[in-house]
């Protein structure tokens, strides 16, 4: 009965598993937002509360929006505050004892992978597509990490073959660089897209619902650039399933459109990949929290 903790910019969440894979704890709190000693504790608290219930310790794994350098130190969350702290030795001197940490589109995929959507295929590539665009890889259940724990970051890799129109108006990233996939494929590059194309100011799930020309415009680009940026995933890892999670997995066109784009941009597939939706929403997150934890 692993205990899992999604670490999130807004909220933190546990979760208690069976051997089942069934919810036998949850529990959500805010987020101690700016403030690292108080996150360690709500941290804490929240473990501790999910062990009263289950009345003995367990193991701990938590997903990070961000990785763990070589040194031991949080790198590249989006809660800055973690940023240059070595969360994860802190949370085992709190809890006393060891805590497992990976990126959230990890324990995503990791969770798609153990009991989802994915479950049972060989590799397994898992995508978070909403505010931002993430990636992660499963190989026969287990988590790709890499050398430098960033396997699977797919969204800043450059958008695949940008026309020249597509140069000129490149999004600048927040990592720096201007064609990341993440500023094209995420839900605010699609609003910005469609913006610029004269659309307006609309939410991608506003856009993806309209039947406004621009809104379909706009989208049949979207999907076309999502569909570049998976074919150059499948050339790679030739992955037997491709699981999307994030709020724009819930635009049902995808499973639909993406399919033969992808096919046809790949380099030889022989047939469209299997991309489907992911089985646990935005629970699967803390669930691959749960099934990284020690045992």
């Amino acid at each position: 009965m692993p205990i899992g903790i999604d670490l999130g910019g807004t909220k933190i969440e546990a979760v208690a598993l069976d051997a089942a894979g069934a919810e036998i704890f949850r529990e959500r709190i805010p987020t101690p937002r700016h403030d690292y000693p108080a996150t360690i504790a709500a941290v804490a608290a929240l473990a501790a509360r999910a062990e009263a219930r289950l009345g003995r310790q367990k193991g701990v794994g938590m997903a990070i929006p961000g990785t763990i350098n070589r040194a031991g130190l949080v790198k590249n969350a989006n809660s800055t505050w973690l940023n240059g702290k070595p969360l994860q030795s802190d949370l085992a001197a709190a809890l006393g004892r060891a805590v497992a940490l990976a990126n959230d589109a990890n324990c995503f995929v990791l969770s798609e992978a153990t009991d989802g959507a994915g479950a049972g295929a060989q590799t397994v590539f898992g995508v978070i597509a909403g505010t931002g665009v993430g990636g992660g890889v499963a190989i026969r259940g287990k988590v790709l990490e890499g050398a430098h724990r960033v396997a699977g970051e797919w969204g800043h890799n450059f958008l695949p073959g940008m026309s020249a129109a597509e140069l000129a108006e490149a999004p600048q990233c927040w990592c720096g660089k201007r064609g990341c996939i993440e500023g094209w494929v995420s839900g605010p590059g699609l609003s910005a897209d469609h913006a610029r194309h004269g659309g307006g100011n609309m939410a991608a799930e506003q856009i993806a619902l309209s039947q406004d020309a621009a809104a379909r415009a706009a989208m049949a680009r979207f999907t076309d650039r999502f569909a570049r940026a998976l074919a150059s995933v499948v050339n790679i890892l030739d992955p037997d399933v491709i699981v999307l999670g994030g709020g724009l997995s819930n635009i049902a066109s995808l499973y639909r459109d993406l399919p033969p784009l992808v096919e046809r941009y790949a380099f030889d597939p022989e047939a469209p990949p299997r991309i489907v939706p992911n089985r646990h929403g935005d629970s699967s997150g803390v669930r691959g929290a749960a099934w990284l934890a020690p045992q």
